[in-house]
């Protein structure tokens, strides 16, 4: 019969080996290169605003989950939206993640993501703000967790149903 003391210990140990195991699991770097049908795009990820955001986004892409995804949703002069396996617009990751709001403001490039009318029901699909002028709207009511910094003219370019073909972490910027 185990003692209560030796349960509550090894309860610790088993949740230390947990947590370790998963930062583990989140490489490293804030950088990310996603390499797409139209050419290279490279992202900045903002883990000091949305850190379970980018957390998420940098495990699965640890895991190759967005490598082969489509981007589902394009519509001109406002977003490209993509990272449902599904491809529909209604798949995730099997978990989701709270909202972050923050300070920061849509502009032109940013990553953010998205999400059902739940706050709270965002998962693996992110958008690519296109046109700053039109998401104004989408302040505060969306997590941005991310800026692209080169590639735009890339993302300009994508077509629904155009490819992420491969997403890399690194802790340099990419060329």
């Amino acid at each position: 019969m185990m003692t209560a003391l030796k349960k509550t210990l090894m309860t610790g140990a088993l949740l230390m080996t947990a947590v370790a195991a998963k930062a583990a699991d989140v490489p490293a770097g804030n950088y990310v290169k996603m390499e797409t049908t139209e050419g290279p795009v490279v992202m900045e990820l903002y883990p000091d605003v949305a850190p379970k955001h980018v957390e998420s986004f940098k495990s699965l892409i640890a895991k190759g989950f967005y490598d082969g995804l489509t981007f589902h949703r394009v519509v001109p002069g406002f977003v490209v939206q993509g990272g449902d396996p599904l491809g529909t617009g209604m798949g995730g990751p099997g978990y989701t993640i709270p909202a972050e709001f923050n300070k920061k403001h849509h502009v032109r490039g940013t990553v953010a993501a998205a999400r059902s009318q739940d706050p709270d029901s965002a998962g693996s699909q992110f958008y690519i703000v296109l046109d700053e002028n039109n998401v104004r709207h989408l302040d505060g009511q969306y997590t941005i967790f991310g800026q692209v910094i080169s590639g735009m003219d890339n993302v300009d370019k994508i077509k629904q149903g155009d490819k992420m073909t491969k997403l890399t972490i690194s802790e340099t910027k990419p060329e």
